[in-house]
């Protein structure tokens, strides 16, 4: 789980940001907001992001996106720039560095990695682990002028002289250790540990254009997602769904899906995992009905409905019901980008509701405009609401509703109203609403 985030000069986000899941000296909803993943460790499930648009809500996630594929995608080349703008409204941003910082728990260890990159290269890589003391796991630095990179490795890391040697030949100038690492045949407990959490438990960044159906439906084919639990999860939300059938079929394929999956294979097989492929001109496919109950006259009447045929709320609240199971059953960590969307407002709250009475090993961050949501004071807790502005010269300022003091916002105050009058921040200035549509008009 995730104990704070900071980010520097990435997009719009100039200066040293931090997002935080340290709960605040309160034991308000602690039963339902606060988890311990370590001993002594104790940190908030959720984290919500307001702000207007092009404030730097979505970037902030994209950000932590972008470190999760830093850290476990391996380069090919030397010559592959990484993927990302730092700050570009002033020239001394342009030229420095973007810094990453991750304060994080997994399998009950608690770890810091930090990260430096520019788009050529990455600068430096540190990962620390706490025993409680903080302890060095490796120190990354970079030859620029020669594209090498040195890794100086923590006295108490257990490995051999030429497993040093190979990971860091597999450690490229514009790739992390991390990624390195995952190309080699070597093994160490800390690294692993990491590499597994970047992979396992941090989720991509999931859009409103994200497509979940496909995830969800191969789950519950191969029964790794529980039906039961979908059902339930669909029924309690009032869609009027008695049953989710599931059912095999073939799909064709492209000669370049084909190719993909061939090579996919290859490379499973060096692992033995792969399988023999001879023909694959098509693939399994999965559709998915919903069995609704209509009543016509004193009875009850069963008609399936093809998912393709259902509503865009219902279609999203059942890729949501997806990772709900996952969050209630795993240790899993989400980043949402506009929770509400497709949603009905009731819908999101009874989501979220969900999540925070049922899960304990889990987390949510997600950003929304859903302000309605604010008025709720007796399920959100102060620490968990963070709002994003864009200050004047383009930089952005992030802060917590927890931030304020009681001159501002009193236990018994509108959250909701404070933020509709501007009193918090974090809202668009809009202008008057005439437009001179005269200006330039030929006479």
């Amino acid at each position: 789980m995730i104990i704070n985030f900071s980010i520097q000069n990435y997009k719009c986000l100039k200066d040293k940001v931090t997002l935080s899941f340290e709960p605040e000296n309160s034991n308000r909803l602690e039963k339902y907001y606060i988890t311990e993943p370590a001993k002594g460790i104790k940190l908030l499930k959720l984290g919500m992001l307001y702000g207007a648009n092009g404030s730097g809500k979505t970037t902030l996630l994209e950000g932590l996106d972008f470190l999760r594929q830093l850290a476990i995608t391996p380069r090919v080349l030397k010559q592959e720039q990484l993927d990302f703008e730092p700050f570009l409204f002033d020239q001394e941003s342009r030229n420095a560095p973007t810094i990453f910082e991750l304060n994080f728990v997994c399998t009950g260890h608690r770890y810091l990695y930090e990260l430096s990159v520019i788009k050529e290269q990455v600068i430096a890589e540190k990962l620390f682990y706490f025993t409680p003391k903080k302890a060095l796991v490796f120190a990354r630095s970079t030859d620029e002028v020669k594209q090498l990179t040195h890794i100086k490795f923590g006295s108490k890391i257990k490995l051999k002289k030429a497993e040093e040697d190979s990971l860091v030949t597999n450690t490229l100038w514009n790739a992390t250790v991390l990624s390195g690492f995952l190309k080699t045949n070597i093994d160490s407990v800390e690294l692993r540990e990491v590499t597994d959490w970047f992979i396992d438990v941090l989720s991509q960044l999931i859009t409103p254009k994200t497509d979940l159906f496909d995830s969800i439906s191969r789950r519950l084919n191969n029964n790794t997602a529980s039906k039961r639990n979908i059902l339930s999860f669909m029924q309690k939300a009032d869609f009027g769904i008695t049953d989710i059938l599931v059912e095999k079929k073939d799909a064709s394929i492209g000669n370049e899906l084909k190719e993909l999956l061939i090579l996919i294979n290859e490379h499973q097989k060096k692992k033995g995992k792969g399988v023999d492929l001879k023909d694959i001109d098509t693939i399994d496919g999965i559709d998915i009905h919903f069995e609704h109950s209509v009543k016509q006259g004193n009875d009850y009447i069963q008609y399936g409905l093809p998912y393709a045929d259902e509503s865009q709320g219902t279609k999203r609240y059942f890729q949501f019901s997806g990772l709900l199971h996952e969050m209630l059953t795993e240790t899993k960590i989400f980043i949402i980008d506009e929770l509400e969307s497709s949603l009905h407002p009731d819908l999101v709250k009874h989501f979220l509701l969900l999540f925070l009475v049922n899960s304990s090993r889990s987390q949510l961050i997600t950003t929304t405009h859903y302000r309605e949501l604010l008025m709720e004071r007796d399920m959100l807790r102060d620490d968990v609401i963070w709002f994003t502005e864009k200050k004047p010269d383009g930089c952005i300022d992030l802060y917590s509703l927890s931030d304020f003091d009681s001159s501002v916002v009193r236990d018994t105050s509108s959250v909701f109203n404070a933020y509709k009058s501007g009193k918090l921040g974090a809202v668009p200035s809009l202008s008057d609403y005439y437009i001179d549509l005269s200006h330039g008009k030929n006479k």
